[in-house]
């Protein structure tokens, strides 16, 4: 089941929220792509990890940014959108794919309450002044690394390379950067991360 949600703040920020069959105390909140790329809430690799977590139980929120903000904007977004899921359920994660993975790891560093976050395909930079890679060490809760060794679009050498230094689990596909034909194995192994980290009703 869908419901559409729109997330209250400043900035226009709107939802889907795909709930699981039974009722869930557990949510992942995820984070789209680059909206000037035309990313947005509905980007499949989304959409699988959403109906992974919704097989085993978990709800999930798919949200689109409010209007371009260089990356500021939409680091609030992502903040807010936690706000809304932690003020409906016990346990929140947080996933996102490429610029969607920045902007859930810079919120994961600037306090957003979560259990875990998984970044697929993550840039080390966003603009100026948006360093992910800097951001690990500001992290308290676990992170999944996912990326394609065939990526060209995304600079995800330094996050991998962090992550390893921090300790935190990396997970390599023989993929490019949208995971094209291997969605449903990205999906798996995100959502079996999230479970794990996040909880749910078929741990």
């Amino acid at each position: 089941m869908a419901d559409t949600i729109l997330v209250p703040g400043a900035r226009d920020v709107r939802g889907t929220l795909d709930s699981a069959a039974d009722e869930s105390n557990t949510i992942v909140v995820a984070c789209p792509p680059h909206p000037q790329q035309r990313g947005h809430r509905g980007d499949e690799r989304l959409v699988a990890v959403s109906d992974e977590l919704n097989d085993h139980g978990i709800d999930c929120l798919r949200f689109d940014y409010g209007t371009w903000d260089e990356g500021r904007g939409e680091k609030i977004d992502t903040l807010r959108a936690v706000e809304w899921a932690n003020e409906r359920y016990e346990r929140v994660g947080l996933f996102g794919f490429s610029f969607g993975s920045a902007m859930a790891l810079l919120a994961a560093a600037d306090g957003a309450e979560i259990e875990a976050v998984s970044a697929l395909a993550p840039p080390a930079t966003i603009g100026d002044g948006l360093d992910v890679v800097g951001a690990f060490e500001r992290i308290p809760v676990p992170v999944q690394v996912v990326y394609g060794t065939r990526d060209d679009i995304a600079n995800w050498e330094p996050v991998v390379e962090v992550a390893r230094e921090f300790h935190q689990p990396v997970v390599e596909f023989s993929a490019d950067h949208f995971f094209i034909g291997q969605t449903g194995k990205v999906a798996e192994k995100v959502g079996e991360f999230l479970r794990v980290n996040v909880g749910g009703s078929h741990v």
